[in-house]
């Protein structure tokens, strides 16, 4: 079979038709256990369903499909993040993280791992450099967001792998999307998602994903996903999986709102410092009035979370990433993080306008 494109993949991926009725989406197996023909034995994978289930297997087939290695389905993002880091590390290894990233991720390394002998360091991973000089020999994993959580960063998965000295390279793939970038096909050894963003993109399910390389670590991390259990219900899944079929479209119509609205940015008074990253639908910008503007768009829902169809805006300092308040990832107040939906663009950029028009001075 001739290799097919990414295109059609996201849309077949993981799918394969009900052999009962022929059903073209199969069904969901809402059930927490499955019938065994005798004590000990039973279907495949299938005697609990926090061990297994029809319907998580097919997301974690497709997401793997997707990012060219092997799938793990959790109940959040950070729950995925959680299996990763503790499938792989041990006290007294070292962790190195990026300077700017999501407070959840820091939150979980700073206030849970250190509690159990894993140390870390911060680094800036755009200067290449400094991320070499900071690895030691105990240094087992890498974490890199790329573009980071929130001041869009863009960070070389292939010059992170070239000097991480051996060390475990995981990226969080959340804001690009396999649309975008594909890590592993870069060098990195692991994916992490949050599947509550772009890859469900409707605003109406919480989920996490890893994709691994390595046979050894993907069976270590379904060990951490069975003995936790942190795991998706199959409504959940069935949910991200939808979502995944018209990935490619949202991430283009993404990325052509997040286009328009940073070229309004760039030319509006008193805005400063516009990001984005190239594609997607993250846009950051800062403003004296940041609090006064997240409150007074009408289409932009002040809101955590992003990657839905619908448009979002949130003052990170406030809300997201209150977790990394007076650490070397702290955020400026006055940044403003737009998720730009798919609506008119034409729509998004009056709102804003009207919104810093008419917002008070904080």
């Amino acid at each position: 079979m001739t290799a097919r494109r990414f295109a059609t993949r996201v849309v077949h991926a993981g799918l394969e038709s009900d052999p009962t009725y022929g059903s073209v989406i199969p069904p969901i197996h809402q059930t927490s256990t499955f019938v065994q023909p005798a004590p000990g034995q039973f279907v495949e994978d299938y005697d609990y369903a926090r061990s297994a289930n029809p319907t998580r297997a097919a997301l974690e087939r497709a997401l793997g499909e997707l990012e060219g290695g092997s799938g793990s389905c959790f109940a959040s993002g950070m729950a995925a993040t959680h299996a990763l880091l503790t499938a792989h590390c041990n006290a007294g290894d070292h962790v190195i993280l990026p300077r700017d990233l999501y407070g959840g991720t820091y939150r979980l390394v700073d206030k849970v791992l250190t509690r159990f002998g894993v140390a870390y360091d911060m680094v800036d991973q755009t200067d290449l450099d400094a991320l070499e000089r900071a690895v030691r020999d105990e240094t087992a994993l890498i974490w890199v967001e790329t573009p980071t959580n929130p001041l869009l960063n863009v960070v070389d998965v292939e010059g992170v792998v070239a000097r991480s000295g051996g060390a475990l390279v995981a990226v969080d793939n959340t804001f690009a999307t396999p649309v975008v970038q594909r890590p592993l096909e870069l060098g990195a050894d692991a994916v992490v998602h949050s599947a509550t963003k772009y890859l469900g993109g409707h605003s109406d399910v919480v989920g996490g994903a890893v994709i691994v390389h390595d046979p050894d670590l993907h069976e270590r991390v379904r060990f951490i996903q069975n003995a936790v259990g942190a795991v998706p219900g199959p409504l959940d899944c069935f949910l991200v999986h939808r979502g995944l079929r018209t990935l490619h479209l949202r991430v283009a119509a993404h990325t052509e709102n997040g286009r328009a609205v940073s070229d309004f940015l760039r030319g509006a008074d008193e805005v400063a410092d516009v990001r984005w990253p190239g594609f997607g639908g993250m846009v950051s910008f800062r403003h004296p009035r940041a609090t006064s503007i997240a409150a007074a768009t009408e289409i932009f829902l002040l809101a955590e979370s992003l990657g839905g169809v619908e448009s979002l805006i949130e003052v990170p300092q406030a809300m997201t990433h209150q977790s990394v308040e007076d650490s070397a990832a702290a955020v400026p107040a006055d940044l403003v993080r737009l998720s730009c939906g798919i609506e008119a663009a034409e729509d998004l950029i009056e709102d804003l306008r009207r919104a810093m028009d008419h917002a008070p001075a904080a």
